[in-house]
């Protein structure tokens, strides 16, 4: 784990924990956010649900939701696996998996395995048909966390991956509103221009779309 944030530190060493993750920053957002988590991301509901279509997934399929945060994301995939289907949610914040785990505990969805730990350290449990990654540019841009789960991934498998992105010169105002939201939810501001950059290395048919005025992406392909 990354040693605590000292906010006394020189300029240019704050300004090194914006170019590159930072498990403690993350750890302490989330923790700040759990309560209010589901409320904060009712606005990407429809991003969530055309990532989730994006997987193409079926009855029995096997897949990871990495970064599952509260479990918003339970449901939908629950409507597509089905029971015989398997969802592994991966998510190193305490505060977010305590409510994931009530999530799935009060919806009986008893095929839901839950894995607290940091992406690039998890023990994934199975080789998966699928994986999501909504809102997580911490992890989207560390690429031990990645190699980790394409390496639990079938062979043919889709990854699907949503999150914010800057906007497009044209429309540059909404840039403050990515600036506002990223200084809540993320703890780099690296690559916010291309946050799939080190997945697509990784993916052959790389599709990617805009949406919400070009402030947050929709990215999917097929495990190489």
């Amino acid at each position: 784990m990354d040693p605590p944030s000292d906010d006394r530190s020189p300029p240019f060493q704050r300004l090194a924990r914006w170019l590159t993750p930072n498990r403690s920053t993350a750890l302490r957002q989330y923790r700040s956010r759990a309560r209010i988590y589901d409320l904060e991301l009712l606005l990407f509901e429809p991003v969530r649900q055309r990532a989730i279509d994006q997987l193409r997934l079926k009855k029995g399929d096997r897949v990871l939701d990495v970064g599952c945060g509260t479990g918003l994301s339970f449901s939908a995939l629950q409507g597509l696996v089905g029971p015989e289907g398997s969802i592994a949610g991966i998510e190193q914040s305490p505060e977010m998996l305590e409510r994931a785990r009530a999530r799935a505990a009060e919806n009986s969805w008893n095929n839901v395995a839950l894995i607290a730990a940091s992406v690039e350290e998890a023990a994934i449990p199975f080789a998966a048909d699928a994986a999501l990654f909504h809102f997580t540019h911490d992890i989207m841009r560390t690429p031990g966390a990645l190699a980790n789960v394409v390496s639990h991934l079938r062979p043919g498998a889709r990854i699907v991956a949503a999150g914010l992105k800057w906007a497009p010169a044209r429309t540059m105002p909404l840039n403050l509103l990515v600036w506002n939201a990223a200084l809540r939810s993320t703890s780099t501001l690296e690559g916010l221009a291309r946050p799939w950059s080190h997945l697509e290395r990784l993916l052959s048919q790389l599709e990617v779309e805009q949406m919400l005025g070009g402030t947050v992406y929709v990215a999917g392909g097929v495990v190489k």
